[in-house]
């Protein structure tokens, strides 16, 4: 019922069914890479710079690597970025906004003082601060922005427990005994969790503008490696001479963003018509 509700109000607007679309394809692309006549590391220096060619769809990079294989597996690297990423900040955020509302008092207390200090750092001092301690490459951006990216997560389902913990059900389960892990399980989750969806969505699009934007400063993802944000910024002293190698993943990054906050929005819509 609920992607019946999703495709009913997807079907109003072709903004939604553009993201919905332009997503699939993405994530099918970069699924099916490995299987794809592509190769993203061989270097042929008798190539570097190519125009766009039968041979190579959108030119060569700086290496004589084929630029369209670069950029499928840079989305792939951008995606799971934002997926894993979207993953740890949203376990996290779960558990210290959920723990938080629900039990309340000092723990209550405690928690969100942890969460205003961590939002009060910013997150370009603090990769930086990071990278001295920490090798960088694909492992380290999922840490660092996961790790540090659930705050607005752990608010946001704090507030909805607190709203959910008075209701009747609740009340009687508190009542009759029952244990706080159950409650939490069984009647607080189900009820955040169309809060907790959407922000996942938003959470994966963050994800992705800052891995994007440290890769582009030279700080997330590292050769021979390529995510979207580190070809955009070898492609910066080019783009003059050869704008689309600047385009091509600028525009990616846009509108791959642009779809996931759509889709969010998709389903926020979708979950108030569904109450």
């Amino acid at each position: 019922m609920f992607v019946k509700r999703i495709l009913e109000v997807a079907r109003r607007s072709p903004l939604f069914l553009f993201s919905i679309g332009f997503l699939g394809l993405v994530i099918l692309i970069a699924a099916i890479a490995p299987l794809l006549p592509l190769d993203q590391v061989t270097t042929n220096v008798s190539e570097i710079y190519q125009a766009p060619s039968a041979a190579h769809i959108f030119g060569t990079d700086k290496l004589g690597r084929d630029y369209l294989s670069r950029l499928i597996y840079g989305g792939q690297v951008s995606l799971l970025v934002g997926v894993l990423a979207m993953m740890t900040s949203v376990a996290i955020g779960t558990v210290v906004g959920v723990t938080a509302g629900y039990f309340g008092g000092w723990i209550d207390a405690v928690l969100m003082r942890i969460v205003d200090i961590l939002s009060s750092i910013p997150w370009l001092v603090l990769v930086i601060v990071l990278s001295v301690f920490l090798k960088p490459g694909l492992s380290t951006i999922i840490i660092v922005i996961g790790c540090f990216s659930w705050m607005r997560i752990a608010r946001l389902l704090r507030a909805e427990t607190l709203s959910a913990k008075v209701n009747d059900y609740v009340s009687y389960a508190q009542f009759m005994g029952i244990g706080s892990f159950t409650i939490i399980r069984k009647h607080i989750l189900p009820s955040v969790l169309p809060t907790l969806i959407v922000a996942a969505t938003t959470s994966i699009s963050s994800a992705i503008m800052t891995e994007s934007a440290l890769s582009f400063l030279g700080l997330g993802i590292n050769e021979p490696m390529a995510s979207w944000g580190s070809l955009l910024q070898d492609a910066q002293t080019l783009s003059q001479r050869l704008p689309m190698m600047a385009i091509l993943p600028g525009l990616l990054i846009v509108l791959t963003i642009y779809s996931f906050n759509n889709v969010g929005e998709l389903i926020k819509d979708s979950l108030q018509e569904e109450v």
